[in-house]
């Protein structure tokens, strides 16, 4: 199979070329994933498959709140009370 040359072909006739490719591996991409999605429904350890992906996108979840929300943990801020203590009473001249 031979090719036309590339200077024989018109801007528009490129551009449906490429809008055609990326039709097609679309299509290709959503059969493929339609293709998987049947497979997983088919198992008899669908419920399971969902109660783990349930888990783990709490999981997640906790994560990403965890991060975004961070609060600094108990002992940090105990110890910042420690020393903000040590740090009046030696200002103040005290024994605490």
């Amino acid at each position: 199979m031979t090719q036309p040359s590339q200077q024989g072909r018109g801007l528009d006739e490129q551009a449906v070329l490429l809008v055609a490719g990326l039709a097609d591996l679309a299509f290709g991409a959503i059969g493929s994933a339609t293709d998987t999605l049947r497979s997983l429904l088919r198992r008899s350890d669908a419920a399971d498959l969902v109660q783990d992906a349930e888990q783990d996108l709490v999981a997640r979840g906790r994560l990403v709140l965890d991060r975004y929300t961070a609060q600094p943990a108990h002992l940090e801020v105990l110890a910042q009370h420690i020393l903000a203590r040590s740090a009046a009473s030696a200002a103040t001249g005290g024994d605490d």
